[in-house]
């Protein structure tokens, strides 16, 4: 026998030696633990060396001729070492930038279904840790098989779609209009919809079946699903869903309410705004609610011109900071959902009936189709910011990985009596600042946001936001979003062509946007012989009510139907950059023009 056999050969009542394998093992387990150690016992390990002076120190506008700063904060990559305290107020900063428009859904659901305070406030904290949850998957990057990977890898936070706002809008409508949910008619004309939660267990349980076309959208190479959704279509889409959610939410809460107040009835429990019952109820439209609104607008324009980078990510929750603790002094704000919220919540605590609604399955489709699309791009968005690859192979995952996560918290998401989810981009704009795009400060904002969702307490104050309040927030939450839809307008060539597609788009979703109700009675005086062929037509009817719905078929379907033209200078097209639903940069280049 050889001596190399001789040397491997257990030798008899002799126990073996740790495989090498076992080594490394135990020597990379007492390595973590070695740096857990410092990272908890050293002023390193808790402050490093971050400026945080820079971080919380207010800023002066340009105008003041203040002096460009000359140094900037380390960056921190995706899995560098970060300081405790650093992970700690980055998550926090992140959890604020998107809190905003993680309980603004909910609350408008609640309001336009008319639940009750209890409800509401469970809808709140079910949208807090549902995000939270559904966020650690997005970070996570879960290799499945081959090329296929479960989540993006970056900080991809997930937070409700204003795309499904929209959409459930027009479902609600449809629902009250055929008798689905209950409403009654008073003597002067005026309709008064009563409590229906069942809508919202349907939105819920339409969204489960819906979310398997998302899904599969994920194993669809990202290069075809731009040329199936360039920027003429998106950006549409996009400038449709701010655009309609200005009008049927923003500032109908601004002037008191987007309930039946808004109306302005000589009578009945809406009377006044939000209704009768409320401590200083006014008209719809008083100058005391406008006056509300203003003000936590105005809050966070100065936000923006004089707070410190920490702040002016967080403006949404400045504004209606300051606006609550003005209304709480002048006597507007109802303290009874605080008091009746529980201090801890979790999911289920209430619950919905889960079923389809055959007629709402077409518009929900759409929206996770527009979902998957918002994800793609947020997703490059994240890449640029975070200083990794926006393109080849691991790029390519990315996406895949992402958009096949969207999907599957879509499901989950419904089971957690959450509506479909969508990558938020504002965390984009906090990476930029605080130049940190380490996962574990993303998975902080994730301990924060399902902290917050559990103080149920918490809930409750959120919805005891005076609408006036809520709606200057909102108002200018969703005109950021319009906005972004026009920035990536802006960067198509606008051939004669593109001008073509954008304004047939445009006559259907702006008609809809100052007409609502065009398209609401198109089959009234339609016999319909079965069930099946009733939610058909319902089902027509809610498509072609939302704006971005309407508006975005027709973009595709003639972006795809007519031809191209050539180009001027018969040269390639140039990289271009494109803003994304929530105004942050994405890089996409442009396909070669073949003439």
């Amino acid at each position: 026998m050889s001596d190399h056999h001789s040397i491997t050969k257990e030798q008899p009542g002799r126990v073996p030696s740790p495989s090498l394998h076992e080594a490394g093992r135990t020597s990379a387990v007492r390595a973590r633990l070695d740096r857990l150690a410092h990272k908890i016992t050293t002023k390193e390990g808790w402050l490093g060396d971050y400026d945080y002076a820079w971080l919380c120190t207010p800023t002066l506008p340009c105008a003041f001729g203040r002096k460009k700063r000359k140094t900037t904060p380390p960056f921190y990559a995706l899995d560098s070492d970060l300081p405790l305290v650093l992970a700690l107020a980055c998550g926090l900063q992140h959890a604020l930038a998107m809190l905003a428009g993680l309980i603004t859904p909910p609350i408008i659901f609640a309001s336009t279904l008319n639940l009750d305070a209890e409800t509401s406030a469970y809808m709140i904290s079910a949208s807090l840790i549902g995000c939270g949850i559904l966020s650690l998957v997005q970070m996570s990057r879960l290799h499945l098989f081959k090329n296929y990977y479960l989540g993006t890898g970056l900080i991809s936070v997930v937070g409700t779609s204003f795309a499904t706002l929209s959409t459930a809008d027009a479902i609600f409508n449809a629902m009250y209009a055929n008798g689905t949910c209950p409403s009654t008619t008073a003597a002067d004309g005026t309709v008064t919809r009563g409590p229906c939660p069942d809508a919202y267990g349907m939105v819920l349980g339409t969204s489960i079946i819906c979310s398997f076309l998302e899904i599969f959208m994920s194993f669809v190479p990202p290069r075809i699903l731009q040329k199936v959704f360039p920027p003429m279509v998106t950006g549409t889409v996009i400038l449709m869903i701010g655009a309609s959610l200005i009008g049927s939410s923003g500032i109908p809460d601004w002037g008191g309410g987007s309930n039946d107040c808004m109306s302005r009835p000589t009578s009945g429990f809406y009377a006044l705004c939000p209704d009768i019952s409320a401590p200083r109820p006014l008209p719809w439209g008083s100058p005391e609610f406008i006056g509300l609104g203003f003000l936590s607008f105005v809050s966070i324009i100065l936000t923006e011109l004089f707070g410190s980078p920490f702040l002016k990510n967080a403006s949404i929750i400045v504004g209606l900071a300051v606006g609550c603790i003005v209304a709480g002094a002048a006597g507007y704000i109802d303290g009874s959902t605080i008091s009746s919220a529980p201090a801890v919540t979790f999911l289920w605590v209430h619950r919905f009936k889960l079923r389809v609604y055959p007629p709402a399955i077409l518009p929900m489709l759409a929206v996770y189709m527009s979902v998957a699309m918002e994800a793609i791009g947020d997703i490059t968005a994240s890449a640029e910011v975070s200083r990794v690859a926006v393109d080849g192979e691991e790029f390519d995952t990315r996406i895949q990985g992402g958009v096949l996560s969207d999907g599957i918290g879509g499901f989950l998401s419904a089971l957690f009596t959450v509506t479909p989810l969508s990558i938020f981009a504002q965390n984009n704009g906090v990476i930029a600042i605080t130049r940190c795009a380490n996962r574990t400060a993303g998975r902080f904002c994730c301990m924060f946001l399902i902290l917050f969702g559990v103080l149920g307490k918490i809930s409750g104050v959120f919805l005891a936001i005076p609408n006036p309040v809520l709606g200057g927030v909102t108002t200018f939450l969703f005109a950021s979003v319009a906005v972004s839809g026009i920035r990536v307008l802006s960067y198509c060539r606008f051939t004669r062509r593109d001008r073509f597609v954008l304004a047939a788009a445009l006559s259907f979703g702006i008609g809809d946007l100052l007409v609502p109700s065009i398209f609401t009675h198109l089959f009234d005086g339609v016999s319909h012989p079965n069930k099946g062929l009733q939610g058909f037509f319902d089902s027509i009817t809610i498509v072609l009510s939302t704006p971005f719905l309407v508006a975005g078929i027709v973009a595709a379907v003639l972006n795809q139907v007519l031809p191209q033209e050539d180009e001027d200078d018969g040269g390639d097209e140039p990289s271009v950059e494109v803003i994304d639903v929530e105004g942050h940069h994405v890089q996409l280049e442009k396909e070669k023009h073949e003439e």
